[in-house]
């Protein structure tokens, strides 16, 4: 899309360097988490790179994209001023790392150093949730998108500490006066960071996008579906968390089912926007239709797993095998398909906006090349595709390596495209962006609490 849309107070973005730099770092860690899973399905790892591989994409990735949005998006969308500017920069820092020294701790057997990598990574996210919740506290009453960003902020203050938990558990008996097990503590941690922190945050995100995206208007059962996903997102989080944690069944298949009906509610929601577009196909269209599939795949594929044992291991992701159905088919392609609007919506909103009526400008989808976009598009569908039937079929191992390097390429295509659009157009580039030299024209919530004293 190539316009602003209505309502949005685009004279609440922060400084144009803190939301890009979460992205710029986000892609980085992207590019070694694809590439090293690469390296994982064709050779085993020394110590638990695995898990190191899993985190980089989840938390270096997906989390840090997470983090970078809703600090660009809560003051535009909510219309207030971000809380500290300070700390939405101090975030990010101590998230990577707190990252980096997890994972090479994994990666290398020292899990002495675990609990201080993720002490880092603790400070980090309980950083960003008091930063986002000190600014969504003046945008109350909160409406429906804000409602999700508020209780994924909660999933992610909970999940911080059950991983520091997880952490220093590997080197020390911390759990052992717990009245629960580490295994429950893990199935906890995963829950509530893959379908509350991240889900939720699809959700709330997702359908405010789509409309936008589509041009097109919710009807009255997508407004029915929403409020029953909404519902049922957050109880189902909640119950299945909780029941998953002191192993409790019942209440963890209760919350499982919730779960699946409210991600499929989303999924009917926005098929129907995608079905109803009045516009032509996009970067954030075309990606969406996958993650729309792929999240009813997953939610169909999930409902006998989960009913089965809603509280084993084996159902970490949902059904086993569909790992790649929901970390690639809706969290990957959901984060690629809207920065391919939000980083040169940023760009273009610093750097051309003041000069319409003065010269001529390039509209938004004019910052990146279209090229690259098809391509990346096409081989992280494609190796999407082989990861995910190669997962659901137990096909050779060497399937999924082909699969795996598509993705990788497909990535780095989209990674390129960003970082050549950054160059190009953003102003200073991207050694501006790194040393966070970006315009810092509107003061944050601190400064405008001083003046006002």
């Amino acid at each position: 899309m190539s316009t602003i849309p209505d309502g949005l107070r685009t004279d609440r973005t922060p400084p144009i360097s803190i939301p890009l730099q979460h992205f710029l770092v986000g892609l980085c860690f992207l590019v070694v988490g694809i590439g090293a899973g690469t390296i994982l399905s064709v050779t085993a790892l020394p110590g638990l790179a695995d898990v190191a591989q899993l985190h980089l994409l989840l938390v270096g990735w997906i989390a840090l994209t997470i983090m970078g949005a809703m600090t660009q998006f809560v003051p535009v969308w909510s219309g207030v001023a971000l809380h500290s500017k300070r700390l939405a920069t101090a975030q990010l820092w101590l998230v990577v790392g707190g990252l980096v020294g997890f994972a090479a701790a994994l990666a290398t057997g020292s899990v002495s150093l675990l609990p201080i990598a993720a002490g880092l990574l603790l400070a980090g996210v309980w950083l960003f949730v008091y930063t986002i919740g000190r600014t969504l506290l003046r945008a109350r009453p909160l409406d429906r998108t804000e409602r999700h960003f508020a209780f994924a902020l909660f999933c992610f203050a909970a999940l911080a500490p059950l991983g520091t938990l997880l952490a220093a558990s590997f080197s020390t008996s911390v759990l052992e006066s717990l009245p629960v097990t580490r295994g429950g503590i893990l199935l906890a941690h995963a829950t509530v960071a893959l379908y509350g922190a991240v889900l939720v945050t699809i959700a709330g995100a997702l359908s405010q996008l789509a409309t936008m995206f589509t041009q097109t208007e919710y009807a009255t059962i997508d407004r029915h579906l929403l409020g029953l996903e909404e519902l049922a997102l957050y109880g189902g989080v909640a119950a299945l968390a909780v029941g998953r944690g002191v192993g409790l069944e019942s209440l963890a298949r209760a919350g499982a089912l919730a779960v699946l009906v409210g991600a499929a509610a989303l999924g009917l929601v926005i098929a129907r926007a995608l079905f109803r577009s009045t516009v032509e196909r996009s970067p954030m269209t075309a990606r969406y239709w996958v993650v729309v599939g792929s999240l009813l795949a997953w939610a169909v594929l999930a409902v006998p797993a989960w009913w089965r044992d809603p509280t084993g291991q084996a159902g970490l992701f949902g059904a086993p095998g569909t790992t790649d159905l929901l970390v690639l088919g809706v969290f990957g392609f959901v984060v690629v398909g809207t920065l391919y609007h939000v980083i040169p919506f940023i760009v273009w909103l610093e750097h051309y906006s003041d000069r319409i009526g003065l010269e001529p400008v390039p509209t938004i989808d004019d910052l990146y090349s279209s090229r690259l976009e098809r391509a990346d598009f096409g081989l992280t569908l494609a190796g999407f595709l082989v990861l995910a039937v190669a997962g659901l079929l137990s096909l050779p191992t060497w399937l999924a390596a082909v699969g795996g390097a598509l993705a990788s390429v497909g990535f780095a295509l989209f990674a390129a495209n960003m970082v050549w659009t950054l160059r190009r157009h953003g102003p200073g580039g991207v050694g501006d962006v790194v040393r966070g030299t970006g315009s810092d024209s509107e003061p944050d919530a601190t400064e405008v609490d001083r003046v006002g004293d």
